[in-house]
């Protein structure tokens, strides 16, 4: 699977802010997963957000969305690895992502370690038609507290909007497998 990552934490860069008015905290009611208006738009999101803010995940989430029809100018088929002519349909989501560990990705070089370690094990996985793409950002973790996080951009194509659906499905499954298999202190 193809996964890299950046640094976007200077001047208007956008901001995680893990106390926005619209958070559901699924590490406390993970049954609410499923009425999020992403999960009802596309329900593989709804499992790896309930992996993702289960109680030995390293990580817990703060926000995500799901576009379940991207314009071809939106996404490269060969960032994608897909084969010539099997991108014509593509879908799309992110996830806000913020250590479960308080001071975890204090540091850039902390959570520099982390992307290059979930993008490692992504890069392992045999998957075609899919990417991930981790953005580092500054995060508010608790009032006056700002730590890293990490915008996970989740990406699947194929030739037909169906496909296109499995083939994000399977990358969720490859990106929550990746960050669930990291011990909480990592």
């Amino acid at each position: 699977m193809e996964a890299d990552w950046e640094f976007e934490v200077g001047g208007e860069a956008p901001v995680i802010d893990t106390a926005w008015s619209g958070f559901v905290d699924l590490r406390r009611r993970p049954e609410c997963a499923r009425e999020l208006p992403e999960v009802a738009e596309f329900s593989a999101l709804g499992t790896a957000l309930t992996g993702l803010n289960a109680a030995g995940s390293p990580v817990w989430t703060s926000k995500c969305d799901v576009w379940l029809v991207l314009d071809r100018a939106e996404f490269d088929a060969d960032e994608l690895d897909a084969p010539p002519g099997c991108a014509t349909h593509a879908m799309g989501c992110y996830i806000d992502l913020v250590s479960r560990c308080d001071g975890q990705w204090h540091s850039p070089s902390m959570i520099d370690d982390a992307c290059r370690l979930f993008c490692a094990r992504l890069h392992s996985v045999p998957l075609r038609c899919c990417r991930a793409d981790l953005v580092v950002r500054r995060a508010i973790t608790a009032p006056e507290r700002m730590d890293f996080g990490i915008t996970a951009y989740l990406t699947g194509c194929a030739g037909s909007a169906n496909e296109a659906a499995t083939a994000l499905e399977a990358a969720l499954d490859a990106f929550a497998g990746a960050i669930l298999d990291t011990p909480a202190s990592a």
